[in-house]
């Protein structure tokens, strides 16, 4: 094999199976001389592949890990197995991987054969994912497609329904992809309205990239998390909490590590203070802790605590008196 560039793909190939590979049974497999593999392990080196060799009367070579990522050759197998299963990870938000995932899948698509791309989509179509019914769904194909344009700078042209069911036509920039519990959210300079705007990804209709590149935009903050986080905090009403629980500091710390401020009153009480989105959240937590407490405020929180004793109370009287 006289094709540099293609013997060392091959010999990359070998060496990515985990064994290790004596230097006379590479240069066998390769039809090149022993003197031809040391130097071809070399050059896997100076690209960053790190090729461990063994001392010995034959020796050998193996791949081990490194300090990066060094690029991967995957066969048809390999290449179908990780991009269904990426889709997989990508629409269904395990948790803490979806947004990797959605950015490797970007890149495996990108380069997969059509042959691959039509088994990917063939299998994707034959199965049927259980879903929990706790959040709406997201076509991965969609996500890759906006992992793509936002990779690329690309602007992108979509349909898009608001909340209240009003359905409109978007040019847009997109800057960033935010995964938050089990809902996508894409990040995007829109050119209809001059300004930043988020977009629920399971309503965006037929996105599609224009070929259209554009520079960089600015974001008002400090990253499109902290956007996102930032435009929700102002929508979501919020409520603070003061209550004497009747429990030491330490152990109301430990049950409700969320809170804003425990102070110990004595060994035996402490004024706990937090802030939640709801009444329903705050009073679930507070009755979690186990042991008596006493709210200051606010007073809705008082009176939806009262309300729950009642039906407490009328549940265990044989129901509604």
């Amino acid at each position: 094999m006289t094709d540099t560039p293609a013997r060392l793909l091959n010999l990359l190939s070998l060496l990515q199976t985990p064994r290790e590979w004596p230097g006379s049974e590479l240069a066998e497999r390769l039809e090149v001389s022993p003197r031809t593999i040391r130097r071809d392990i070399e050059r896997l080196r100076d690209l960053g592949y790190p090729v461990q060799a063994t001392m010995g009367v034959v020796g050998g070579y193996r791949l081990v890990a490194g300090t990066a990522m060094p690029p991967l050759l995957l066969d048809d197998e390999e290449a179908v197995a990780i991009a269904v299963g990426l889709r997989a990870a990508a629409g269904h938000a395990v948790g803490g991987i979806e947004e990797a995932s959605v950015r490797a899948l970007a890149k495996l698509v990108q380069v997969l054969p059509s042959r691959l791309r039509h088994r990917v989509s063939t299998l994707n179509e034959a199965t049927v994912p259980l879903l929990r019914g706790d959040g709406p769904t997201v076509d991965p194909e969609d996500l890759t497609l906006l992992a793509a344009a936002i990779s690329n700078r690309e602007r992108l042209r979509f349909g898009y329904r608001a909340v209240d069911g009003a359905e409109s036509k978007r040019l847009v920039e997109p800057h960033r992809l935010v995964s938050a519990g089990r809902r996508w959210y894409l990040v995007a300079y829109d050119n209809g309205r001059d300004d930043w705007r988020i977009f629920r990804v399971d309503r965006i209709r037929e996105p599609f990239a224009t070929g259209v590149r554009t520079p960089a935009r600015e974001l008002p903050a400090e990253d499109a998390a902290a956007y996102v986080a930032a435009k929700f905090s102002r929508l979501t009403p919020s409520f603070r909490a003061v209550a004497t629980v009747f429990a030491p500091a330490e152990e109301v710390l430990r049950r409700f590590p969320r809170a804003d401020e425990v102070l110990p009153l004595d060994g035996r009480s402490c004024r706990l203070q937090s802030r939640e989105d709801s009444l329903e959240w705050l009073a679930m937590r507070l009755l979690m802790l186990g042991c008596e407490f006493e709210v200051h405020e606010p007073p809705e929180l008082a009176d939806h605590l009262r309300a729950l004793g009642a039906r407490a109370t009328r549940a265990t009287a044989g129901g509604p008196g």
